[in-house]
C-alpha cells in the first residue's frame, strides 16, 4: 500500500491516491526536493496555470506517510487531509447524504453534531427570513403597477 512505502515511488503513489480521492486530476507529479528522514516535497501541476506543493513525511512509529504542512493552496491542503481521513477510516458507508457531517482534517477543530444541528437551524431561519423579505419587496413593487393599471382601465372606460 502506498501509505506504507517510504520510497520515492511509494510517496508519489501516496500523493496521487490522495489527490484522486480528493477529486483532483493532476497533470504531472514530480519530486521537487528530497529531504532527510525519507521526506520529500512534490510539485503537483493541475493544469498549465494551477499547481501546488505537497510536503510528505514518513512517520517511523506508525510506519506510514503523511502530509506534513499546509501547502500554498489551503483548499487543496484541507481536501487532502479529509481524503487522508477517508483513507484511514475506510468507512463501510458507500454514500453520504446532506445530514452527515463532513470529514474533517485531523488538525482542525472538530464540530460536534449539536453544533452542526444549530448551524443548520440557523441557516433555515436565515433562508425563511430572506424569502419573506423577497416577498415583501415583490408586493411593494406590484402595488404601484396595479394602481396604474386600474387608473388606465378607468380612463379607457
Amino acid at each position: 500500500m502506498p501509505e506504507n512505502d517510504p520510497s520515492s515511488e511509494g510517496q508519489r503513489y501516496f500523493v496521487e491516491d490522495l489527490l484522486d480521492m480528493a477529486g483532483y486530476v493532476p497533470e504531472k507529479i514530480e519530486v521537487y526536493q528530497t529531504l532527510p528522514n525519507k521526506a520529500r516535497v512534490f510539485r503537483v501541476r493541475f493544469d498549465s496555470i494551477n499547481g501546488a506543493f505537497v510536503f510528505v513525511r514518513w512517520d517511523k512509529k506508525s510506519k506510514e506517510n503523511y502530509i506534513a504542512n499546509k501547502m500554498i493552496d489551503p483548499g487543496v491542503y484541507y481536501n487532502l487531509k479529509a481524503a487522508r481521513e477517508l483513507m484511514r477510516k475506510q468507512t463501510n458507508k458507500a454514500t453520504f447524504d446532506v445530514e452527515d457531517a463532513a470529514l474533517q482534517a485531523g488538525d482542525q477543530e472538530a464540530i460536534s453534531t449539536t453544533e452542526l444541528q444549530d448551524l443548520r437551524e440557523q441557516f433555515k431561519l436565515d433562508e425563511e427570513e430572506r424569502k419573506l423579505q423577497e416577498m415583501e419587496q415583490q408586493s411593494v413593487k406590484r402595488t404601484p403597477r396595479l394602481r396604474r393599471q386600474r387608473r388606465l382601465l378607468k380612463k379607457k372606460n
